[in-house]
């Protein structure tokens, strides 16, 4: 068949149009460490350490400020439909949300303790 699932939008965009064609047209397996080099995975880890490197990260991002967490994530997903206006807009109505979030104060004050934030997720 061929490429679905955006795929053919997002891969050009990611790592150029000539790789994208030539993977998609000769089908062959993308080593974990060339998809890092191309910017296509941020991390690469062996067998061995996979699972608790996976944990490892899903725990920080669990236990880190949700609120703030969830309005990065939609900036960066609005941000290929939007003008730069717009982005802007955005960006400084999410900074006013999570400036008046719990996690922020709790950010704040562990900052000026010198010790780890305890996020509550509010």
């Amino acid at each position: 068949l061929v490429p679905d699932c955006g795929s053919t939008w997002l891969l050009p965009r990611l790592i150029g149009k000539a790789r994208s064609v030539e993977l998609s047209l000769l089908g062959e397996r993308l080593p974990a460490e060339k998809a890092l080099e191309w910017g296509l995975v941020n991390r690469v880890y062996d067998d061995a350490a996979l699972m608790e490197e996976t944990m490892k990260l899903a725990h920080d991002l669990a236990n880190g400020p949700t609120i703030a967490l969830s309005l990065i994530r939609k900036l960066y997903w609005d941000s290929p439909e939007n003008t730069l206006e717009d982005q802007l807009n955005l960006e400084c109505e999410s900074q006013r949300i999570a400036g008046r979030a719990e996690d922020f104060k709790e950010g704040v004050t562990a900052f000026l303790e010198k010790r780890p934030a305890k996020f509550k997720g509010k």
